[in-house]
This record gives structure tokens, C-alpha cells and sequence, in this order.
């Protein structure tokens, strides 16, 4: 997964739900830091905290790695 484009698709999927990112990342359980750094790419996001997003979001994870719900990588 490329983590700018996963972090955009984090960043997208929360504005939607109406978290500011301090109410994000207090769901999460994060500083507000690390859910910056994840949403710009700067970090890639471990998996566990992958499957708190999803969870939080009411998302499937497949909806970050693409939009057409497919991997790049074939």
C-alpha cells in the first residue's frame, strides 16, 4: 500500500464522518500527531491501527488500499 494515497483515503473517509482529528484520534486512541503523520503519508499506518480505522470509519479496509475496491499490484 502507498501510504500518501492510504492517508488521502483516511483523511477523505473522515471528513465524510464528521471527525475533526482530535475526535479521530481519540477514538483510535492516538495522539493527534500520529494520525496527522499517517493522513499525510509521512507514516505508514501498522495493521492493527489499519483495522481500528476501518472499524471506526464503518469502512472495509479494501476501500483504502483502492477505490475500485482493487490492489494496484494486480
Amino acid at each position: 500500500m502507498e501510504a500518501k494515497r492510504v492517508g488521502r483515503r483516511i483523511k477523505s473517509y473522515r471528513k465524510l464522518k464528521r471527525y475533526t482529528q482530535q475526535q479521530f484520534a481519540d477514538q483510535l486512541h492516538i495522539s493527534v500527531g500520529l494520525l496527522s503523520a499517517v493522513e499525510r503519508g509521512a507514516k505508514e499506518a501498522p495493521d492493527e491501527l489499519l483495522q481500528k480505522i476501518v472499524a471506526t470509519l464503518q469502512i472495509d479496509k479494501q476501500e483504502l488500499i483502492d477505490a475500485d475496491g482493487h490492489d494496484d499490484k494486480g
